[in-house]
């Protein structure tokens, strides 16, 4: 009896062990992959479909983690928007760590901060003022400011408070353009870790632990391997020519390679180029929130410039194509929150150097008009050919490679072979004089 108790007794304790052992042997994965990307400049669609990118290499290559580089002052709403939504639905946690030090995360970088799963900064870095703002920096008037305060708001405090993040802060940012450094977001809870690098906050997070859809992820910071995400040149391409004032300059770009095709006919180069720039300089004004009034006016500018060159203004059309052009430059871009418009340094030196290749073609065709033209007849006058044929004061000479039709000034006696001096042209027919006695000023203007 003593005995069966005995081997009930192990067995069960072998099978308690047997239930324990998994539990007890459970350690972090081998490795743990974070896909890194760089998110910089203004927040644009270009960002868009970076994120977008990333985000699908990773459940593809079944990363563990995106960490997201963040330095950026701002941007699109509308492109903000969709990088928080992104990034909340991501299948995987997003980290966003702004650095390095100097690094900011302004106006829409404050969301997407708000909506990581785990947020950063290095020291030295940035984060606030994200008051809704115009284009080139202005406040919006007053009921517009409400209106995109109040969005924005309710925005910002819904992502910060799914992150367990401080709310009053980040309304803080909006209401009142509140921006603080690294080290005081870490103090109030505005961000997770202060870490110098990206190395530096994985080391910190595998102490702590990775929370994600209720459960803790555990990893060893030994195994933690980063592999970059590579921007194509299709995304490099898109994030330069989105930018306001590229995008300005291959407006006025293209109108100035046109304005030289028609100014000149025939220059071919300058049309191509100026035509791709101008296609290029409207495609982007077609993602960027454009006012079409200012497109008008700058397009209205150089028919004034071209017209200039037809009707004599004495410069009143010059100066009417200025003003269209700089007003047009001002309202080109309509008001939106965080992001950078043309700063007036932009719109004069652009309208200057249009400016500059105007008054050059204006100079070159006043010239061409004031020379004499070296074409048609009164290019024949003074030349000197050879008789072929001539009879009875009429003949046929040869003159620069072609045979032409020809009488004398005079009764002249010619004979193949001699040499004559054209003196004018009567239709096809030219008037010519004997080249021994000089030229003679009968037919000439």
């Amino acid at each position: 009896m003593r005995r069966l108790a005995l081997a009930l007794l192990l067995t069960l304790a072998g099978v308690g062990l047997c239930m324990l052992r998994p539990v007890a042997s459970a350690e972090p994965p081998s490795e743990f992959t974070v896909l890194t990307a760089d998110i910089t400049g203004a927040i644009s669609p270009a960002q868009v479909e970076v994120l977008q990118d990333v985000l699908r290499q990773a459940a593809t290559d079944q990363a563990d983690m995106v960490l997201l580089r963040l330095d950026t002052p701002g941007g699109l709403v509308t492109s903000m928007r969709e990088m928080v939504q992104l990034i909340l639905n991501a299948p995987r946690p997003v980290a966003v760590w702004v650095g390095p030090s100097g690094a900011r995360a302004a106006s829409a970088g404050v969301f997407l901060v708000a909506a990581s799963t785990v947020a950063a900064m290095s020291p030295q870095s940035t984060i606030g003022a994200a008051s809704p703002v115009g284009m080139g920096g202005k406040d919006v008037d007053a009921t517009m400011a409400s209106k995109v305060k109040n969005d924005i708001i309710s925005l910002v405090r819904g992502v910060a408070e799914a992150r367990g993040r401080n709310v009053d802060w980040y309304v803080k940012s909006v209401e009142d353009a509140d921006s603080i450094t690294a080290t005081e977001a870490v103090l109030l809870k505005v961000v997770d870790y202060l870490a110098v690098d990206p190395a530096d906050l994985m080391e910190q997070l595998a102490g702590k632990g990775l929370a994600w859809q209720g459960r803790t992820i555990r990893f060893s910071a030994r195994n933690v391997h980063f592999v970059e995400f590579s921007l194509g040149a299709r995304h490099r391409l898109l994030s330069w020519l989105l930018d306001p004032q590229v995008a300005y300059l291959l407006l006025l770009g293209g109108m100035a390679g046109l304005f030289f095709e028609l100014a000149t006919p025939g220059a071919i180069f300058p049309g191509v180029f100026g035509g791709l720039c101008l296609l290029l300089g409207l495609y982007a004004m077609s993602v960027l929130p454009t006012n079409v009034a200012g497109i008008l006016l700058i397009l209205f500018g150089l028919v004034l410039f071209v017209l200039e060159l037809k009707v004599a203004s004495y410069g009143m059309l010059s100066v009417a194509a200025l003003v269209s052009l700089f007003i047009g430059s001002t309202i080109l871009f309509r008001t939106e929150a965080g992001v950078a418009g043309l700063p007036l340094s932009t719109i004069i030196s652009g309208l200057a150097g249009f400016v500059l290749i105007f008054g050059g073609v204006a100079y070159l065709v006043t010239r061409a008009q004031l020379r004499k033209s070296p074409v048609g007849g009164e290019a024949m006058v003074g030349l000197v050919g050879e008789v072929r044929t001539w009879s009875h004061g009429k003949g046929t000479i040869f003159i620069n490679g072609e045979t032409w039709n020809a009488r004398s000034v005079s009764d002249l006696v010619l004979a193949p072979g001699d040499q004559v001096r054209v003196a004018g042209l009567d239709g096809l027919t030219l008037r010519v004089e004997s080249f021994e006695t000089g030229p003679s000023d009968l037919g000439r203007p």
